[in-house]
């Protein structure tokens, strides 16, 4: 696996994209808080990037964009979300799209959050044009078709009026709501095998039949799989805090980078545009 790290400070003017996913910040993670102030910073300092697509769970749990947006001016002064809402909004300024993706964890994240940075939603499948092939991007979640109970759990979620529902109860009460739906996912997680938390094949070679590859994160397992005879599936990993226990703790996480040997300033129209994996670490 590449290093991230080397290839902004080898490469930094042919990063045109940066793809991440299953970040799952909060403040009881400081650690994985910092790594990702210190990415934007490596974003900020790349003069091609284009955009920066975030693939679903940025967020441990999101409650709703009213746990921020209803908060004082004070309030929002000290909030840790506001250096990433500050940081975010210059990358914008600077000329890179923000595009953000639902994960099974922040599906409540609406686009007035979003405003306050210009980022966008996006649904997926989003279809992503590299070079001459299209990529298509998703969570991963849904391609987890053997998890049944999962699956039910999830078409429930992502319904609108159960979101209106849930968006119409307090803070303190969706709090309760997701403390004890994240209690009874850990307890059955717990008694399912290994495979049925992993994407399945057919769902993989269904959802990759009209693109030339498919990226997505959710599943924690990061790696580079050959989908079909002639297609891959790309797999983005989870942010993690690495020998937690020791001086030098880190944070570690696999991320998606395009590249463009090209002087040119439109990624999409490049024919020498490439994607990879690479592996960003940052010592806390």
């Amino acid at each position: 696996m590449q290093s991230f790290n080397h290839l902004i400070t080898t490469r930094p003017h042919q990063v045109r994209q940066v793809l991440i996913s299953d970040l799952h910040l909060s403040p009881q993670e400081p650690a994985l808080v910092q790594a990702f102030l210190a990415l934007l910073d490596d974003c900020l300092a790349l003069p091609a990037l284009k955009h920066l697509f975030i693939l679903g769970d940025w967020f441990e749990v999101w409650l709703g964009d009213d746990t921020y947006l209803s908060l004082s001016e004070d309030e929002q002064i000290a909030h840790w979300l506001t250096p990433l809402i500050t940081k975010l909004k210059q990358l914008r300024i600077n000329g890179c799209k923000i595009l953000v993706m639902h994960g099974n964890r922040d599906f409540l994240l609406g686009q007035p959050f979003c405003n306050l940075f210009g980022g966008e939603l996006i649904n997926e499948p989003y279809t992503l044009p590299i070079g001459q092939q299209n990529y298509r991007l998703e969570h991963g979640d849904a391609l987890c078709t053997d998890d049944k109970k999962y699956q039910f759990f999830r078409k429930i979620m992502r319904n609108r009026l159960t979101q209106w529902y849930l968006l119409n109860k307090s803070l303190e009460k969706r709090l309760a709501i997701a403390d004890n739906m994240r209690r009874k996912s850990q307890q059955n997680n717990a008694h399912k095998a290994a495979h049925i938390m992993d994407v399945n094949d057919k769902a993989v070679r269904q959802a990759i039949t009209t693109s030339d590859a498919l990226l997505h994160g959710h599943t924690h397992r990061p790696d580079i799989h050959q989908a079909t005879a002639d297609k891959k599936r790309y797999v983005l990993g989870d942010w993690r805090l690495l020998d937690k226990d020791t001086r030098q703790p880190k944070v570690s996480a696999v991320i998606g980078a395009v590249t463009d040997n090209e002087h040119s300033n439109d990624s999409f129209s490049s024919n020498d545009a490439e994607f990879g994996l690479f592996e960003f670490t940052m010592l806390v």
